[in-house]
């Protein structure tokens, strides 16, 4: 699935990681892809590209906005040139399903 999101900071106590969400209409696609075959936190194993930047990775459900989201490491943003508000073209692949 392409799309593009714009990238957003989740901060806890002692962190803060960056995200972007995947859209709710393909959230609720790879929900009922996953069935019961989620991991952990309910997290679902992807590829994804960002720019030229590949990488594999989980995504997490979030109740909050009803949808998917995805992590950005530090070292993509840094090879891509991201920061939190920019807008980022994203291509997202399951795996292990």
């Amino acid at each position: 699935m392409d799309f593009e999101a714009e990238l957003w900071l989740w901060e806890s106590r002692s962190d803060s990681w960056t995200f972007v969400s995947l859209p709710a209409d393909e959230s609720e696609e790879i929900k009922e892809l996953v069935g019961g075959l989620r991991r952990g936190f309910g997290s679902v194993r992807v590829r994804v590209t960002i720019g030229a930047t590949t990488w594999r990775t989980s995504i997490f459900p979030d109740a909050k906005r009803g949808a998917y989201v995805l992590p950005v490491k530090r070292d993509v943003r840094r090879s891509e040139a991201l920061g939190v508000g920019d807008r980022a073209a994203v291509t997202v692949e399951l795996i292990d399903i």
